[in-house]
């Protein structure tokens, strides 16, 4: 039996339209579950951020780079208060490194697009489920057990995940 996973907020999933796939590197749900409202231009930026931070991390890991952000848009806790956009998110003083690629500054492929759409429907991908942080150790180390006080929440490819306690920010829980 597979355990079930609650959308951030406590909101609630109808789960006669969702489905929950297992791996051994992260549980998802898809379905009608739009975590934020958003607009097409959000659904472009989000895709080249995604893109800039996560390309060589495949598509999964380019999701789970989306669901931090998402993250940080709900959260209203530590260095996230009245973040309320994906604009807001992603430009943030010092946060993504990927403002300043040419990844970021190119337009989004159709593809890419899909799977930020993805994200602000309300896909999950472990270990970036609660996660508020990432960042790729240089090569040949690994992942700290905690970055900036945060714990690690677990490590896809190159990138290392980071979640703030239960109770500190209420939304991701």
């Amino acid at each position: 039996m597979l355990p079930l996973y609650h959308a951030p907020n406590n909101r609630q999933i109808n789960y006669n339209i969702v489905n929950i796939y297992y791996s051994s590197y992260f549980i998802y749900y898809t379905g009608d579950t739009m975590l934020i409202n958003y607009t097409q231009n959000d659904i472009d930026l989000l895709a080249r951020i995604m893109r800039a931070e996560a390309l060589s991390e495949g598509d999964l890991g380019m999701l789970m780079v989306g669901n931090v952000i998402v993250n940080r848009v709900l959260a209203n806790c530590l260095t996230f208060k009245n973040i309320t956009s994906i604009y807001q998110a992603i430009y943030q003083k010092n946060q993504f490194t990927g403002v300043n690629s040419s990844l970021f500054q190119g337009a989004a492929t159709t593809t890419e697009k899909q799977l930020a759409k993805r994200i602000l429907d309300g896909e999950y991908y472990y270990p970036a489920t609660h996660a508020l942080w990432f960042y790729c150790p240089s090569k040949g180390s690994s992942c700290k057990n905690k970055w900036y006080d945060q714990k690690l929440s677990g490590k896809y490819k190159n990138h290392c995940f980071y979640k703030p306690d239960p109770g500190v920010c209420n939304q991701l829980y």
